[in-house]
Parts: structure tokens; sequence; C-alpha cells
């Protein structure tokens, strides 16, 4: 071979070894990334919050008078029925013990009523024996006209005695009652505890349960002295619960009408279903845990699940709502780890020939892990999702094994 020859093949080999080993240098290796594929389906927005049951309905059993409530007759949990179940009994307020002076005035006032008593008696009796003898003399002159012997002056005369005679009578008879009553308040003023007049058909007043439902609260379980109006007892449904949540006032506003909720966590398997009812008009300002007034507002839900999918569920137990604000069945969505701030606009990495390449997108309703598409991409492209620093337009990317 000639030497020229040699050369050039030296040469040659030499410069190929030389690029092989500038490409080993300097080549890039794709970066290993997941990726998702862009697809439609159903999708929730929902407003995730506490709760916490209660009855609906609540009945207060209050006393009607001031007086002594017996020991309850009902324990918590006790079953009653409307009208028949007694629930609490108050005995009215005893007479209290007079002390010397007292006494004493309350005998003095009982001897002046008999005295006046008396007086209104025999006064009855005289002017009983006066009409007597108004009516008697009223009869003869009577008799006495229809002979002609009489004068009709006579006959007025007679007839206008016995007339005030009679209403003389009248009047006296309102007097002894007078005087009886008079009586008997003197003698009730110095009535002793337990004394006459209070046997057992003026003792008590019996108060049963207003409507059908359960015993949930016994505010005097032992005898004690109450005042009018001091509540009992509470009676309610424990088939008949609604659901509070205490929401802020600017995502109670967004929520529709009758929203749909499901409740979780509740202490049972399945979840409930629930309906939005009632939101409260008037918001508070609440201070939260991190020291921010916030207003919030009470919203109520019924449960629309039956009561046998939710044995044990009482009043008071907390709950957790997820509240639908929007919902749609066929959305085209991308996850929210695969989206990105670009600027003012929201962008992604689309998979492009084992490449990634930014393309901005316009994105509608959001959840905890979806973002509604609204433009810029299509159903069936694939996206980088936590896209990392080594990512970026253009780059040489990879499946990442086990993604």
């Amino acid at each position: 071979m000639p030497t020229h020859t040699r050369t050039l093949l030296a040469i040659a080999a030499g410069v190929t070894i030389v690029g092989g080993l500038a490409y080993v240098a300097f080549r890039t290796d794709p970066v290993p990334v997941d990726m998702v594929r862009v697809e439609s389906g159903p999708m929730q927005v929902t407003i995730d919050v506490e709760g916490r049951t209660r009855i609906r309905d609540l009945y207060e059993i209050a006393a009607p008078i001031a007086g002594v409530a017996r020991r309850s007759p009902v324990k918590v949990g006790d079953p009653v029925i409307a009208g028949e179940t007694v629930v609490a009994v108050v005995e009215p307020i005893a007479p209290s013990l007079l002390d010397a002076r007292t006494r004493l005035q309350a005998e003095a006032a009982i001897n002046e009523a008999k005295a006046a008593l008396e007086v209104a008696r025999t006064d009855l009796i005289r002017l009983e024996q006066e009409r007597d003898h108004a009516q008697t003399n009223f009869d003869r002159t009577s008799t006495l006209v229809a002979r002609g012997v009489a004068s009709l002056t006579q006959m007025e005369d007679a007839t206008r005695d016995l007339s005030i005679a009679s209403t003389a009578v009248e009047n006296a008879k309102a007097r002894v009652g007078m005087a009886t009553s008079a009586l008997v308040r003197a003698e009730a003023a110095i009535l002793e505890p337990n004394g006459a007049g209070q046997g057992a058909e003026a003792c008590c007043v019996t108060l049963t349960a207003p409507v059908d439902g359960v015993v949930l609260d016994v505010d005097t379980v032992s005898a004690r002295p109450v005042a009018a109006g001091a509540r009992l007892a509470t009676i309610g449904d424990p088939a008949d619960i609604e659901i509070v949540a205490d929401l802020l006032s600017s995502d109670a506003v967004r929520l529709p009408a009758a929203a749909e909720a499901v409740v979780e966590r509740w202490g049972g398997v399945p979840t409930l279903s629930a309906r939005l009812t009632r939101i409260e008009p008037v918001a508070r300002t609440k201070v939260s845990a991190l020291g921010i007034e916030e207003q919030r507002v009470d919203v109520l839900f019924d449960i629309t699940a039956p009561p046998d999918d939710r044995p044990g569920l009482g009043s008071g137990f907390a709950v957790f709502l997820r509240i639908v604000e929007w919902q749609g069945d066929e959305v085209l969505q991308v996850p929210l780890s695969a989206t990105f701030r670009d600027g003012d606009a929201w962008a992604v990495f689309v998979v492009e020939d084992d490449r990634a390449v930014l393309r901005p997108i316009t994105t509608g309703w959001r959840n905890r892990r979806f973002a509604e598409v609204t433009g810029g991409l299509v159903e069936g492209e694939f996206v980088v999702t936590h896209p990392g620093d080594a990512v970026a337009d253009g780059v040489l990317i990879t499946q990442r094994e086990g993604g």
C-alpha cells in the first residue's frame, strides 16, 4: 500500500475517533418526565367544609308556673308519645313559714273578717224581715184596692216599699259574700307549708309530650324549685335531622339553589347525599385561627338518604361536606400539576416528537385535581406533569420508568 494512502486512512480514522468522542461528550440525554393524556370526562367543583347535624324541630318543655319540679319521670333517650307520656310534673309553690309578728297580724285579720261576716249576716236577717213586712203590706193593700177601700196612692207606696226592701236584701247578700271571701283570704295567709288546701286533687301541673319523639335533654333531673318559664326538658325526632355548615359568605353566594352535597366522615361506611335548603340571611364576623376577621354564614342541608342508611347518626354529630358548586359531564380537563404560569397566562408542556413544547392554554373551572381546558389543547394530546427545572421548550424528553 502506498505511503500516502496509509496516511489518508490514518487521518480518516483519527477524524472518526475525534468525532465520536465529541458526540459522546456533547450529546444531551432525554429528560425523564411523567406524561398524562388530555381527556374529556365528568368534572365537579366542590366547596369542602365541616358541618354538624341537628334536629330540625326542637320542642322545649317549660314550667307554666313557679313551683317545685318533681324528679324527672323520663331520661335522655326515652321515647315519648304525644299527649300521653308525662315528661315533667310541677308542684305549686307552698306557703312560706310565718314569723311571730306576721302570724299575730294574720290571726287578727281572721278575727276581723269573722266579725265582719257576722255583722253582714245579722244585717241580712234584719233586712229580710223588713222585706217580709213590706211584702205583707203590699199584699194587704192590693186586696183593699181590689175592694175599693184603699186608694191607688197607698198601692204605689206599698209597691215602692217592697222594691226598696228587696233591693236592700240583695245588697246584704252581696256584703255577706264579700265578708266570706275576706275571711277565706285571711285564713289563706296563715296556711302552713303542706297544709290544708294542698291535697292531691290540687297538687301538681302535669306536662305531657307535645309530639312523638325522643327525650334529647333533661334540665331538671332531681326535684328543685323552678321559675315560671324555666326549661325542664327538650324533645325532638332524631330521624328528622339536618346539617348546618359554617361557610364563608363569599362561598355561600356562589352556591346554586338546591345544590347537591356529599356527606363524608360521619362515622358510617357509605357516603350520604344531601341537598341545600336554606342560606341564612345574616352573616356574622368570626376571627380565624390566623387572626383574620371573616364573614361567615350558616348554610342548611337536608339529608336525602333514608334513615336506614345512617344508623346511629344523631344531633350534634360532626360531618364533612363536599358541596357541588358546578359540574359537567363531558369536560376537557388537564391535571393541575401540568399547569403553570407563563407571564400573565397559563401554560403546559405538550409532548411533540419526543420534545416538550411550551403551549399557552385558557382554563375555566378548577377543582382540587383538575382544571377545565377551554382553549389551547385537544383531546388525546399528552402533557408533562410536574415539570422540573430541566424541562424547557424544545427539550428532548422521555417517559419516566414506571410512569
